[in-house]
């Protein structure tokens, strides 16, 4: 099989920070997760199909305002109409507050801050591109 997979990546910014100290919720991996597995399913199936369930989830570091985060995804496994899916989000700049408000730092090694595990199914009828 072809490796299929995704990356995105953006800003965490002040709406995202839920908690305080702008920590953002580990809810938000979740929505980059549901948007790479969108990308996976289009480039798979030609359509955006439907996230069933996670089957794990680990949260391994925090995040905050500021923060880039890197999302990347990739199909491990493909059924009739599920697709098996696994996720990693990494840090890849880090803001520094504690220099001035608008410090931030590229990491050399990226923090892998959440990494996820899960199955989406596009309908028969929906898939356009034939494996």
């Amino acid at each position: 099989m072809e490796e299929i997979t995704s990356v995105i990546r953006l800003r965490m910014g002040a709406k995202d920070a839920h908690y305080g100290g702008n920590l953002v919720d580990g809810a938000k991996m979740l929505e980059l997760f549901g948007d790479v597995a969108t990308e996976l399913l289009i480039k798979c199936d030609g359509d955006e199909g439907l996230f069933c369930a996670y089957d794990m989830v680990e949260f391994k570091a925090p995040t905050y305002a500021g923060d880039y985060i890197e999302a990347r995804g990739r199909i491990t496994k493909i059924g009739n109409t599920s697709r098996k899916m696994e996720f990693e989000a990494y840090k890849v700049v880090v803001s520094r507050g504690d220099i001035s408000a608008s410090a931030a730092d590229e990491l050399e090694e990226p923090i892998l801050v959440c990494r996820a595990s899960g199955t989406c199914v596009t309908p028969k009828e929906c898939q356009r591109i034939k494996r």
